[in-house]
């Protein structure tokens, strides 16, 4: 009997308004568990993300901007690094970062309005959890940039002394444990404890299926708010600095002049582009002929003013300068091939022929065939030697011999050389060297593209052909006017997943270059490491990182909006 009356007492406490049990049952509580169970499935994949993904990024964003001078890394200035790699440029990078930053705070805020709108709701209790959570996150950011040079400080401290891993436990631990991290570590705890409290007080006073998305688009409105005004102040106060010490050598600088000649010179260039795209949209033909016109005259007036921006470029880096044209180069003659080599081998595939997955497999070899060892094994096939494979086969074919590998000319120029034609210096294309490196890009990338392509035909119904015959349509149209369209997506996902590649790509490039080349084969990626391992300039190789980042982050754009109007989604 005084089991049965505690066993009832128990479960009338559990059964209390506020208690845990009762805030875990129900539909509620079923929403509770799910969401902290998905949370804890994907903490170990967060943790390994931030602390291999986003951690090294934001470390070498740091690093490329610290000022002062480290005995082990080497002097720092800021955005010297920037401005020595692209000059001028990095200031109106900066800055247009930092616009972009607000616009997508406020979009992001109109977002909000606008589905809060829809749905009848006003959610502006929302702001200040998420403004004190964005605060939190913000000041712990604060923590780190203040822990950072407590930890790189340790190469000073230890120079001259026998360094073990006790020694360097400690001194570690003394970083930690300086009153000023750990007082910005307190703080940051704080705000997001404070935003966590507010958090769940707000879900209880404002009902809505969207308060989730609510919160987390008023943290990002403040996080994106918060980055572009100080990424804005502090390329202000660069820019200052670099007139200070101009006017201290007794030098004239026009960097306004340029930041806002180039920077109005891309407005008017994507006026002109909105101008452009739109004219077709045009109910009668005057509109759109005025649309067209007045898109013309703004490109020109672009092109006038962009026109600073060769005499920018003149002023940075030529290794990196060379470096991103040779990129360029690569990116640009391996992946049209690519792709349309990959597309005509996987719709021959994907016919009913004998032994197709033989040849699937024989061609997805170089793909899985290890980088390094491929590219060694190419090394011997394009050597230089008169006996050399190639070369071989030239000399059978009557054909000159070439450099290939140590060849620094460019491809153009050599043909134009081999024919009597003179060509200008800017018109000679990739070299020889760059172009053997494309060849072996073409080569092993080729399988992985025919695999993919022949998932996305896969998925294309066979109903769609059968009824495209029976109207009289031949296998040209149905190729032409069904499976390239519906192919659409996997196109976008491989000259995607191409472009970021051949940016990216280091591994076979750095086997297959030579000193011989001249530098016509080292792409954005081999200067970065040669200026990290052979320079030893951890904060320019760290600045040029950033940079590469930021290009590739805007050819991504640059891919999604083409894609959006012409990707087709059955």
């Amino acid at each position: 009997m005084t089991d049965g009356l505690i066993t009832l007492e128990a479960e009338s406490r559990a059964r209390t308004p506020g208690s845990l049990a009762n805030i875990l049952s129900g539909r509620r509580g079923r929403q509770v568990r799910e969401a902290v169970t998905a949370y804890l499935f994907l903490l170990p994949a967060l943790v390994i993300i931030g602390t291999f993904g986003l951690f090294p990024l934001a470390f070498s964003a740091y690093e490329s901007v610290l000022k002062g001078v480290n005995t082990f890394l080497g002097k720092y200035g800021g955005m010297d690094n920037y401005t020595k790699a692209i000059d001028n440029l990095a200031y109106v990078l900066a800055f247009w970062i930092a616009a972009v930053s607000v616009y997508l705070a406020f979009r992001r805020l109109g977002d909000v309005v606008r589905t809060a709108g829809d749905n009848g709701e006003r959610p502006r209790l929302w702001v200040v959890p998420g403004a004190v959570t964005a605060a939190g996150l913000v000041l712990l950011a604060r923590f780190f940039f203040l822990l950072l040079p407590e930890v790189l400080d340790i190469a000073n401290k230890v120079r001259g002394m026998q360094v073990t891993t006790q020694l360097f436990n400690q001194l570690l631990g003394e970083a930690w444990r300086a009153p000023a991290v750990q007082e910005a570590l307190r703080v940051s705890l704080l705000a997001l404890l404070a935003g966590l409290g507010l958090t769940y007080l707000v879900g209880r006073l404002f009902k809505s299926p969207r308060n989730s998305a609510y919160l987390a688009a008023f943290i990002v409105f403040f996080v994106l708010l918060t980055a572009g005004g100080a990424l804005g102040w502090f390329t202000l106060s660069e820019v200052q600095r670099a007139y200070a010490e101009a006017l201290e050598e007794g030098e004239s600088l026009d960097l306004w002049t340029q930041i806002v000649t180039i920077s109005a010179g891309f407005i008017l260039l994507g006026v002109a582009w909105w101008l452009w795209a739109s004219a077709s949209r045009r109910p009668t033909n005057v509109g759109m002929f005025l649309r067209l016109g007045a898109a013309a005259l703004l490109m020109v007036g672009a092109w006038v003013l962009i026109g600073e921006l060769p005499r920018v470029i003149a002023a940075g880096n030529k290794d990196w300068w060379q470096g991103l044209l040779v990129t360029v180069y690569y990116s640009a003659g391996s992946i049209p091939f690519q792709l349309c080599i990959s597309l005509v081998i996987a719709t021959l595939l994907f016919q009913d022929i004998k032994g197709r997955g033989l040849f699937r497999l024989v061609y997805f070899l170089p793909f899985i065939t290890p980088t390094v060892a491929a590219a060694a094994a190419v090394r011997i096939f394009f050597s230089s030697r008169a006996n050399a494979p190639v070369n071989s086969l030239l000399g059978t074919l009557g054909l000159p011999l070439q450099l290939w590998r140590d060849e620094p000319a460019g491809v153009f120029e050599i043909l134009a050389d081999a024919l009597g034609v003179a060509l200008p210096g800017w018109a000679g294309g990739p070299s020889m060297s760059m172009v053997v490196i494309i060849i072996f890009g073409i080569w092993t990338f080729v399988g992985f593209d025919v695999v993919i392509f022949l998932a996305g035909l896969g998925s294309i119904p066979r109903e769609l052909y059968e009824a495209a015959a029976i109207d009289g349509a031949g296998r040209w149209a149905q190729f032409r006017h069904m499976t390239l369209p519906l192919l659409s997506p996997t196109i976008y996902f491989i000259t995607l997943w191409a472009t970021i590649g051949t940016f990216k790509a280091f591994n076979h490039i750095w086997v297959l270059r030579s000193r011989a080349a001249l530098g016509t084969s080292d792409t954005a990626s081999v200067v970065i490491f040669n200026e990290f391992k052979r320079n030893t300039r951890y904060g320019y190789a760290s600045a040029l990182a950033i940079v590469l980042l930021v290009i590739i982050m805007i050819l991504t754009l640059i891919n999604n909006r083409i894609a959006r109007e012409r990707v087709f989604y059955a």
